[in-house]
């Protein structure tokens, strides 16, 4: 069994308390059975969950709209869960949604799971989308710093020359600087401009 899966599936038996689905959703193998799960009125929604979970484990984009609804949900197991499943989906339009997502204001406390997909994807959204979600993290006393760091690593993982502007803003914050000093110099050809100097740094 994947190992994300038995996560899940540890979490959903408790969630479950026991019911003898979770057994019967994790032995089929029919997509149309796992499918229905997903549309049919009255399931709860760990079994929504672990349908999706393993539709999207097989590639198969009838997933994608539950994934995409549990990216974004406020129990942050269910958002990890969905990102690791959306990243081998193979969905065209995982990329766009999850950038939709790290950069709705309305819902940025529920952005970093979003943030990790989209630097895991590589797609062309990614930079743009993490560049706007760290800008508007950089305004004093925002309380979002663990989306905010993720920004910062992942555009360093990402090592794009758009970002070095924004990477050079999060010089000056205490909690972002160490990463931002590590993200620009992975970013070929880049030259820090302002910022404070980390200890240990020449």
């Amino acid at each position: 069994m994947d190992e994300e899966l038995r996560s899940l599936t540890e979490r959903l038996r408790a969630e479950a308390a026991g019911s003898a689905a979770v057994d019967r959703l994790l032995a089929t193998e029919d997509p149309d059975a796992l499918a229905t799960v997903l549309t049919e009125p009255g399931q709860p929604l760990w079994a929504r969950e672990l349908a999706a979970f393993r539709l999207g484990l097989a590639g198969d984009r009838r997933a994608f709209e539950s994934l995409v609804l549990l990216l974004n949900h406020r129990d942050p197991p269910r958002c990890a869960g969905a990102a690791y499943a959306l990243a081998r989906l193979g969905d065209p339009r995982t990329a766009r949604a999850a950038a939709a997502l790290a950069t709705n204001e309305l819902r940025v406390a529920y952005a970093l799971h979003p943030v990790r997909l989209l630097v895991e994807l590589r797609a062309p959204e990614a930079v743009p989308a993490l560049i706007t979600t760290l800008q508007r993290r950089l305004s004093p006393h925002d309380p979002y710093r663990r989306v905010a760091l993720a920004c910062v690593e992942g555009l360093g993982e990402l090592g794009d020359a758009r970002a070095e502007p924004v990477l050079n803003e999060a010089l000056a914050h205490p909690a972002l600087a160490e990463a931002a000093v590590r993200a620009l110099a992975r970013i070929p050809g880049q030259r820090r401009t302002s910022g404070p100097r980390i200890p240990g740094q020449r």
